[in-house]
């Protein structure tokens, strides 16, 4: 074997993996150098976490071969992956909140658990010090920001002898000043030796941290390039399968003042801890007020105190100059009030999951008429106008929602609300889980509603988005509006900083 192909870290050669008639990986090659960062883009669905799953030993290839430094290997459970050097942190944490940082690094490496905690402490500060990391040994997980707990994490493979890191959308709960952090700290492992994949959708990541791309479609590894020779319209090119225009637009539109306004809203949450605390903005019809925070800053418990769903502890809010705090949804329904919420938890509470499309578009639709017959035909009509408008993929209108992907699941439940024509629409995480072509497809969609008059709260995680298809944006933390700002005068710098806590001049956030 010749000394080139012994400086890969990993290869992958033709590696195929199906589930039942699901052909998930097919025919793949992948390689990643030592000290190397590579990014692995695709759609939705294109095969990138069962790929990975594979190197950490979940799943296992049906054909095709591994090698890892040069020497073909077998990898049966993650216990196997671990020996080889390979480590997965996953997007949702594994970490037990009542331990210490330095207890959760430990756990699980047997008789590392009989050294004294100096001696813990002090491999863990010297792991800390090799790869540029900042970490309390001490600190109680609970205690931790999201950046911690994902220091935490990659600590935890590093303490185990892992070289090769595979990060799963390392970025999607970080503000953008923790992500720089995190960059840095990849970079300083690359500059190590480490061999590192990123799994990410977020283009302008993938050619700030990778060296090089590999770009997954249905299930097919398409090309391999250079990140300094390629740019964003190439890679959504090659990730969606043909030209995809990358503008958003921003009508302008007359808007209608105060359609909506939030004063002073407190809600609990089921522990009785402030879920927002003090909350007031307002929302113009014909404009799109975006919404940015890290993971639980009290978007959810806005979208359902909104909604009718939970019970504000005080406050108001008022659809034209209207209050409909401590109404039920049906009330507020009955009050006249068009009002379309898609929920962050789309098969738990926006459909039912053992349904057809057609039936979960009556649920929107039947309103409690006299005859005890129901008249399918319009619902059906709008099923199959909704799979051919948002290219939903089904077998049929009548195939349960709960056997089509997440990224289909939304599209069924977004098009319904839209179709319903409302006067509010409260959109959570509306392209969360969408490849990016559909996700330009509900850009487009809401700026339609936009256009209409319809006032528009959108709740993202993306911040570029937040800048483009937003008029103004609100940022929460804990619960609390650190600032409302102009999303055309403002950088994703400054949002971060609100996002952390960090609050701006009364003057700033003015809306005139």
């Amino acid at each position: 074997m010749d000394t080139v192909e012994q400086n890969f870290a990993i290869e992958l050669k033709n590696i195929t993996k199906t589930f039942g008639p699901v052909v998930a990986n097919d025919d793949i090659n992948l390689s990643v150098k030592q000290g190397e960062i590579l990014a692995l883009l695709g759609e939705n669905g294109s095969g990138k976490t069962t790929l990975m799953n594979m190197l950490s030993g979940i799943y296992h290839p049906d054909n095709g071969t591994i090698f890892i430094r040069g020497q073909q290997r077998t990898i049966a459970s993650p216990r196997d992956a671990l020996r080889l050097g390979i480590g997965m942190i996953h997007q949702h944490f594994k970490l037990i909140d009542v331990f210490t940082a330095q207890d959760n690094i430990v756990m699980g490496t047997g008789t590392d658990r009989r050294l004294g905690k100096k001696e813990l402490a002090s491999k863990i500060s010297s792991l800390c010090q090799k790869y540029g990391l900042e970490i309390d040994p001490l600190k109680k997980t609970y205690h931790m920001s999201v950046s911690e707990k994902q220091t935490v994490e990659i600590l935890k493979v590093l303490y185990r002898g892992a070289d090769i890191l595979i990060l799963d959308e390392p970025t999607a709960v970080l503000t953008p000043q923790e992500t720089d952090k995190l960059f840095s700290i990849l970079r300083s492992m690359r500059d190590q030796g480490c061999a590192i994949i990123i799994i990410t959708h977020k283009l302008n990541e993938v050619l700030a941290i990778s060296d090089r791309v590999t770009i997954l479609h249905k299930g097919k590894s398409i090309a391999t390039v250079t990140t300094s020779e390629t740019n964003m319209q190439e890679l959504t090119e090659l990730m969606v399968g043909k030209k995809v225009s990358l503008k958003i637009e921003r009508p302008c539109v007359e808007q209608e003042k105060a359609l909506f306004e939030v004063h002073h809203l407190s809600v609990r949450n089921e522990d009785n801890v402030y879920a927002l605390n003090d909350v007031s903005f307002d929302l113009n019809g014909g404009e799109i007020l975006g919404v940015a925070g890290v993971a639980g800053s009290g978007q959810k418990e806005l979208c359902e105190t909104i909604a009718g769903l939970m019970h504000a502890e005080k406050g108001a809010i008022l659809y034209k100059k209207e209050n409909i705090v401590g109404k039920s949804p049906r009330e507020i329904i009955k009050m006249g009030i068009s009002m379309s919420f898609i929920p962050e938890d789309r098969l738990g509470m926006g459909l039912v999951a053992s349904m057809g499309i057609t039936d979960n578009m009556l649920l929107k639709s039947y309103k409690g008429g006299k005859s005890p017959f129901i008249n399918k035909k319009p619902a059906k009509e709008l099923a199959l106008k909704l799979i051919d408008k948002l290219d939903i993929s089904t077998p049929g209108i009548t195939t349960p929602v709960s056997r089509l992907s997440g990224g289909n699941v939304q599209k069924v439940l977004l098009g319904r609300e839209i179709e319903s024509e409302p006067q509010l629409l409260i959109t959570a995480y509306p392209v969360r889980g969408l490849d990016i072509n559909s996700s330009y497809t509900i850009y487009d969609l809401l700026n339609e509603q936009k256009k209409k008059g319809v006032a528009v709260l959108f709740i993202g995680e993306d911040l570029d988005v937040l800048l483009e298809l937003c008029d103004r944006i609100m940022v929460l933390c804990h619960g609390e509006v650190t600032g409302i700002l102009d999303a055309q005068n403002t950088t994703k710098e400054q949002i971060g900083l609100l996002m952390a806590g960090e609050t701006v001049q009364k003057e700033a956030i003015s809306h005139d």
